[in-house]
C-alpha cells in the first residue's frame, strides 16, 4: 500500500496523514443553552487503506464498548496503520449522563433513529449528523453494544435480512470479529448495522454481555474483536484470532414458567441444550420444588433475567436455535 495523501474530516475535526486528532463535534444543545458535544477521535495512517467507523454507548447504559475503543485507541498508532479510523466513544449523550439507555430528552432508542433527520428530535438529529458527517465515509462499521444489565453472552449480530444484497459481507465482517457467537438476524428498523448496509456499507452490532458497569472479560472479547477485524481487512499487521467454528443463532426461543417462585439454573450461559433436558427448577418462597422447566429445543443458552425470580408465565431465558459455521 502507497504512501496516504489523504486527510479525514469529521465536523472541525480533521487528521493528515500520519496524524491522530481528538476533540469534541458540537451536534446540538443543553436546556440552558451549552453545546453538547460527542468525543471524536481520528487516527490517520501514514500508508493508505480502507476507513472503519467505530461508535459505542448508542444506548447509555451499554457502557463496555467505551473501554474497547479506549484500548483500540492506545494500541494503534498512525505509524502501524493503513488507512483510517473515526471513533465515537460516546453516541448517546443525554442517555449516558441519565445512566440509562433512552434519552430522557426526547425517549427515544438511538439505535432506532438511523439515518435520523435533520429537523427532528435530539436522537434523530445526533443520528443524523453522525450518519452523514462520519459513518458514509466508512468501508465498514462497528456499533458496539452489551444487553445493557442482563445476563448474555458475548456475540456479535448481522441485523439484514438473508436476501440483503450486503448479508454475505455482513457475516464475514461477524465472523472476523471473531467471538464464537453470532446472531443472523434481521433488527428492528432504524439499526445503524440496518441502515449503513442499505448503502453499501457492510456493519455488524456486537453485544458484549451485560452487566451494570464494566465487564472486563467481555471487554477484553470486544478487545480482541476488533483487532481481529483491524488484521482481516488489512488495516495493520498480523494474523487474526479467530475460532475454528462459531455458533450462528438464527432466531431465539424463549423458555417459560408455569409457576411463579425463584428460579434454580441447571445450566450455564454459552451451554449447548438439548429439547427435552432439564435446565432449571422453580421454587416457591418456602423453598419447595414447584417445577423442573425442561428446554423446548437445541441450541445455546443464549442469555438469562438478572434477578432470581419469576412470574407464572415470564421468561427464564432464552436459547439461540442454532448451526455450526465452519470458518
Amino acid at each position: 500500500m502507497g504512501h496516504n495523501q489523504k486527510s479525514i474530516t469529521v465536523g472541525e475535526l480533521q487528521a493528515l496523514p500520519g496524524e491522530r486528532t481528538e476533540g469534541k463535534i458540537p451536534v446540538g444543545e443543553m436546556q440552558d443553552g451549552t453545546s453538547i458535544g460527542l468525543p471524536a477521535v481520528l487516527i490517520n495512517g501514514v500508508a493508505d487503506g480502507k476507513t472503519i467507523y467505530l461508535q459505542a454507548v448508542s444506548d447509555g447504559d451499554e457502557l463496555n464498548g467505551i473501554a474497547v475503543i479506549h484500548e483500540v485507541l492506545r494500541q494503534v498508532s498512525p505509524d502501524i496503520l493503513r488507512g483510517k479510523v473515526i471513533a465515537i466513544p460516546i453516541v448517546n449523550f443525554h442517555a449516558f449522563h441519565a445512566k440509562q439507555a433512552y434519552s430522557p430528552v426526547d425517549n427515544l432508542k438511538m439505535n432506532r433513529c438511523f439515518p435520523g433527520k435533520a429537523n427532528g428530535t435530539s436522537s434523530e438529529r445526533i443520528a443524523h449528523y453522525l450518519f452523514n458527517n462520519a459513518v458514509k465515509q466508512a468501508d465498514v462499521c462497528i456499533d458496539l453494544h452489551q444487553s445493557g444489565v442482563k445476563p448474555m453472552i458475548d456475540e456479535v449480530r448481522v441485523r439484514v435480512s438473508h436476501d440483503h444484497p450486503l448479508h454475505e459481507a455482513c457475516l464475514k465482517l461477524a465472523r472476523a470479529f471473531g467471538i464464537g457467537y453470532i446472531l443472523d438476524q434481521k433488527g428492528p428498523k432504524g439499526q445503524l448495522a440496518q441502515v449503513a448496509p442499505d448503502i453499501g456499507i457492510p456493519t455488524i452490532d456486537p453485544e458484549l454481555g451485560g452487566c451494570h458497569g464494566w465487564n472486563h472479560l467481555s471487554i477484553s472479547k470486544g478487545i480482541r474483536g476488533i483487532l481481529n477485524i483491524l488484521k482481516t481487512y488489512d488495516f495493520i499487521d498480523g494474523e487474526p484470532e479467530i475460532p475454528s467454528e462459531q455458533f450462528v443463532a438464527h432466531q431465539f426461543v424463549p423458555v417459560v414458567s408455569n409457576h411463579g417462585g425463584f428460579v434454580r439454573y441447571q445450566v450455564t450461559l454459552t451451554d449447548y441444550i438439548e429439547t427435552g433436558q432439564p435446565i432449571a427448577e422453580i421454587h416457591d418462597v418456602f423453598g419447595n420444588l414447584r417445577e423442573v422447566i425442561h428446554s423446548p429445543a437445541d441450541g445455546v443458552f443464549w442469555s438469562q433475567p438478572i434477578y432470581p425470580m419469576v412470574a407464572s408465565g415470564g421468561s427464564i431465558g432464552k436459547i439461540g436455535v442454532e448451526a455450526v459455521l465452519d470458518i
